[in-house]
């Protein structure tokens, strides 16, 4: 009886666990020319957007601006709702009215709240209205995880995303407008004699950086969606959920130099190597067999001695077990994240095999992501660990007569 309320309460936790979790931190970088994904790592966990939301209100601003129905010159009249927006905000007040011009400005470089609101007023008789007019332009876009609930991406539990989806937006921003997309390069504009300075650092730090949006709420931590061009080639590259700022330019400027360098290389991009560049591919130290140092354990997580990055895949990687780690309807974005994951994994643990697995489901062909070549309670400690993490997890056993997918 009591083993059965046990694992009743545990389904419940997990089942809870992955509909409130975020992954620790999300990735992704395409190329930016065609859309072909060079690096992800968590693509498609769902996160708060926070002020990146401003970018789609940009994109049906830009899309009025091209089809005639708005002109920059336009003065758009501010109401209470959009004077009253928390910051940041350029401080617009209620009865007066602003040009779009301005108002475009205010919100790519100042990520101004207030003008927004006040875009989102102009198309739709209410903010809400205005997003229910966002999420469906965000379904044509191809952003299928994506709902939006305001214009400016203040706080809203309802208002969630995925790092691939705002890939897609960057790169329909980026594609559809170039006229406009020069706006994102502005450090700053003047405005009734201020002048308002912005929030990309990496616009002044990144050689080639020219935008694209900045966004922070204590929910979703740093965000950024960012471009950048070197000899002839462009990346788009967005990463979401970093705890600090500098943490998350650092991540953001490191995918963008690797992939940057990537792109300079004839042929096809290498995506394994380019992940293994920005992330960090630890390299095996040649013990003698059977010298192999016995384990220790750390913070309850069995690890090899003598920095476990560095112990040869022969000593480890010969268990029956694997974590499953995701699922995918596309081979290579199902092995290019089994890679991100192992090597991530690679820093802390020995671990150094994947393995992708075609599975028919009653929806067509999935490709499971797997680690594997480990012990069975490795496994379970590993699993345990990133689930406290907010990471998908699953240990099961490492059959070699599964149907392998074969790219």
């Amino acid at each position: 009886m009591f083993k059965k309320i046990a694992l009743i309460l545990l389904f419940i936790s997990v089942v809870l666990s992955a509909k409130s979790g975020f992954a620790a931190t999300s990735s992704i970088m395409v190329n930016a020319e065609d859309g072909k994904v060079m690096y992800e790592v968590n693509a498609d966990a769902v996160r708060y957007p926070a002020s990146l939301t401003k970018l789609m209100t940009l994109y049906i601003t830009f899309n009025a601006l091209e089809n005639g129905k708005l002109k920059l010159s336009d003065k758009l009249k501010v109401s209470k709702v959009a004077a009253g927006r928390s910051p940041s905000k350029l401080g617009v007040r209620a009865g007066e009215t602003i040009t779009v011009d301005y108002a475009i400005k205010a919100v790519i470089i100042k990520s101004a709240n207030d003008c927004a609101t006040v875009l989102a007023e102009h198309f739709s008789k209410s903010e809400a209205d205005f997003a229910v007019l966002m999420t469906n332009t965000a379904r044509k876009l191809g952003m299928n995880h994506t709902v939006f609930k305001n214009a400016s991406g203040l706080p809203n539990s309802q208002q969630k995303t995925t790092a691939r989806d705002m890939s897609k937006l960057a790169m329909a921003v980026y594609h559809h407008f170039p006229q406009y997309y020069k706006w994102f390069s502005a450090k700053s504009f003047k405005y009734k004699g201020q002048t308002i300075t912005g929030h990309n650092h990496l616009l002044d730090t990144f050689s080639g950086a020219d935008g694209m949006k900045t966004g922070y709420t204590a929910a979703s931590g740093y965000n950024i969606i960012t471009s950048a061009k070197r000899n002839g080639k462009r990346v788009i590259a967005v990463t979401m959920g970093h705890k600090y700022l500098h943490e998350r330019d650092k991540k953001v400027a490191v995918m963008m130099d690797k992939g940057l360098i990537e792109l300079k290389k004839p042929g096809e991009v290498d995506v394994v190597s380019l992940s293994r560049a920005i992330d960090g591919n630890p390299k095996p130290v040649a013990y003698a067999e059977n010298k192999v140092k016995p384990a220790a354990k750390t913070n309850n997580i069995t690890v090899a001695s003598s920095a476990v990055k560095s112990a040869p895949a022969k000593a480890v990687a010969n268990g029956k077990y694997a974590l499953q780690v995701g699922a995918f309807s596309d081979y290579k974005r199902a092995k290019n994240y089994a890679t991100s994951v192992k090597n991530n994994l690679a820093k802390q643990y020995a671990v150094y095999n994947t393995k992708v697995e075609k599975v028919q489901t009653g929806n067509g062909v999935m490709y499971r992501s797997k680690v594997v070549g480990l012990a069975k309670n490795t496994a379970n400690q590993i699993c345990q660990n990133m689930k406290r993490q907010k990471k998908n997890c699953l240990v099961v056993a490492d059959n070699s007569a599964l149907n392998l997918a074969q790219k």
